[in-house]
């Protein structure tokens, strides 16, 4: 199975981690990680806040990537330069990996596959990491100090 992961991803956090570990853990045929363009990154922002520049994501993205792929994917990093974009357009893509938040997106998704005569996605749904307080790590929660990557409380 080809599978492909989304986001802004920076700053990176456990959150992010587990995204990855259910995308290397379920792409045997490969994994996609399509990282949103700067541009987009601050489109799809509900709330505007600091993002972290490309390259600097795509480094970190890496380098997570490298400390979590025990099964030794072929990985393979694209920018992603609309919402839909890679998962809605590329054949070759299987599985979408998402989390609770994002899994209702995947019809609309699917949706546009048919509307292309490409086949509809399987989700993969990963969990929520929960920080120290119980509330869900997220990027915001970070770049406002409240919590650490890992979701320790900092306040």
């Amino acid at each position: 199975m080809r599978v492909v992961v989304a986001g802004t991803f920076g700053p990176l956090h456990d959150g992010h981690r587990s995204l990855f570990e259910h995308a290397l853990r379920f792409g045997a045929d490969g994994v996609v990680v399509a990282l949103t363009s700067d541009d987009l990154a601050t489109e799809t922002r509900h709330e505007p806040r600091p993002i972290p520049p490309f390259d600097e994501r795509m480094a970190a993205v890496t380098d997570a990537i490298a400390e979590l792929d025990e099964w030794d994917r072929d990985v393979e990093i694209r920018r992603l330069e609309t919402e839909a974009g890679i998962a809605a357009t590329d054949p070759a893509i299987d599985a979408l990996v998402v989390s609770p938040e994002t899994a209702p997106e995947l019809e609309d998704i699917n949706d546009q596959r048919r509307e292309r005569g490409l086949e509809p996605l399987s989700g993969i749904v990963a969990p929520y990491v929960y920080a120290d307080d119980g509330e869900r790590i997220s990027s915001t929660r970070i770049v406002t100090g409240e919590i650490d990557e890992h979701g320790r409380l900092l306040e």
